[in-house]
């Protein structure tokens, strides 16, 4: 039988580049390839389990990896390979695993709001980070969302719902929820466990407007005048009360309407 000389720390160390890549064989699989740009990378070579077909696997460029560790990925590996499992797969079910736990809540809801800033205004798409930071980021941000379940996201709402804050969870509810949807869709995770968490509260009562009598009017606009408002804010409801017209007409209204010479609109 051909029996291969185990390699020595000088002659791992000492093995110079060429002009062509070669290797430096240990045994058992192990070799040291050496690129022609200095480069020292250990690479096992088995016969993967069921199908018996020869695959390569780094364990990492020396000297970050000596010989000694290298030998010790040799010998893991080979235990996996006694056991029919397949050393390659289980290194990239870890691989997996580091990534499921850096794609957390927070991470996700980022990148599902870039695509959800094209479909709404710039104001309200600040409007929806802000609820997510102030109410759902402090408690599960940090989580990979793999692991965010409904109980998970209750327990974290029922403070607001318990202050009678129905519509910010109700929103919150629908928010968290496109992005659970986000990472569904595009692989992230396999199932929305959130689905039918807004049934877990109670539904906001509708309630009408508020009204103000005409005695309160010198007191709104005194108010109107001092309020930390923008000033398009202050000259729509302004130009509201002189119109008395609905919101959306007022909102709506554009200055080639206004005839100045007849004052009109």
């Amino acid at each position: 039988a051909r029996t291969t000389k185990p390699l020595t720390n000088t002659e791992v160390k000492q093995a110079k580049p060429k002009e062509k890549e070669y290797s430096l064989v240990d045994g058992d699989g192990l070799a040291l390839r050496v690129k022609p740009n200095g480069s020292k990378l250990w690479i096992f070579n088995f016969y993967r389990p069921y199908t018996k077909k020869r695959t390569n696997m780094g364990f990492g460029t020396y000297p970050d990896v000596s010989l000694a560790g290298a030998r010790r990925k040799r010998e893991d590996a080979r235990a996996l390979l006694a056991k029919d499992i397949d050393p390659k797969e289980k290194k990239e079910d870890a691989q997996q695993v580091l990534l499921a736990q850096s794609n957390t809540v927070e991470q996700i809801a980022k990148q599902w709001l870039e695509i959800k800033k094209s479909q709404v205004s710039a104001d309200h798409a600040n409007d929806i980070w802000s609820s997510l930071e102030l109410h759902i980021f402090p408690s599960l941000g940090k989580l990979p969302i793999h692991k965010l379940s409904a109980p998970k996201a209750i327990d974290t709402l029922k403070p607001i719902a318990a202050k009678g804050s129905l519509e910010t969870v109700k929103r919150l509810c629908q928010r968290i929820n496109e992005v659970m949807v986000f990472a569904l869709n595009t692989g992230i995770i396999e199932t929305n466990p959130l689905a039918g968490i807004r049934n877990a509260f109670e539904t906001p009562k509708k309630q009408h407007l508020p009204t103000l009598k005409p005695e309160q009017l010198p007191d709104l606009m005194k108010q109107l005048s001092t309020a930390s408002i923008k000033l398009t804010t202050r000259c729509l409801i302004e130009w509201q009360l002189h119109t008395m017209v609905r919101p959306s007409e007022a909102a709506g209204a554009r200055w080639d309407e206004i005839d100045k010479k007849k004052k009109r609109w």
